[in-house]
């Protein structure tokens, strides 16, 4: 079987991907210099046992060679009050966020977020622009009440109170 290469606007992939709502997160790591974050939305659970995730992470991106250098790294879920947090690690610093992170497994992690995976990298996939980290859990916490921050068509959003 043969399949007919398409040419896909990168814009066009992006905008249509858009359309799919996502939780927002921040992951950090440590490297000998300092603490380091960037907001993700590309995460997922891989597997259950032994207990994987995933995030994508762009080839030309700052935070690839620090979680290289560290091995590690936490996915902070923001919650529904976080959207600073968000555009803050999104590369638009805001000064009036400050105390941001408690430590675990000496990583930086979000006060406040909706839940907390800190992981060790067990694997690196590259797929086209971006490296998909996969990360063996190590520690999870989570606030049963959080409500979290969600991402559809460019804009940040909440779960809608009738949905439960």
């Amino acid at each position: 079987m043969t399949l007919a290469t398409v040419d896909i606007d990168p814009q066009a992939l992006r905008a249509c991907c858009g359309r799919f709502a996502t939780g927002v997160t921040v992951v950090t790591t440590r490297t000998p210099e300092s603490d380091h974050g960037m907001t993700i939305s590309a995460f997922m659970s891989v597997s259950l046992d032994p207990p994987l995730v995933c995030i994508s992470v762009g080839t030309g991106s700052r935070m690839l060679p620090k979680l290289r250098a560290s091995g590690r790294y936490a996915v902070n879920i923001l919650a529904e009050d976080m959207r600073a947090h968000a555009l803050h690690f999104a590369g638009r610093p805001d000064a009036a966020l400050s105390d941001l992170f408690a430590r675990h497994e000496d990583l930086p992690v979000l006060r406040g977020a909706a839940a907390v995976i800190v992981t060790r990298v067990v694997q690196e996939v590259e797929v086209g622009d971006h490296v998909l980290v996969i990360g063996r859990v190590a520690h999870l916490e989570q606030s049963p009440t959080a409500r979290p921050l969600l991402h559809h068509a460019g804009r940040f959003g909440g779960v809608s109170a009738h949905a439960a």
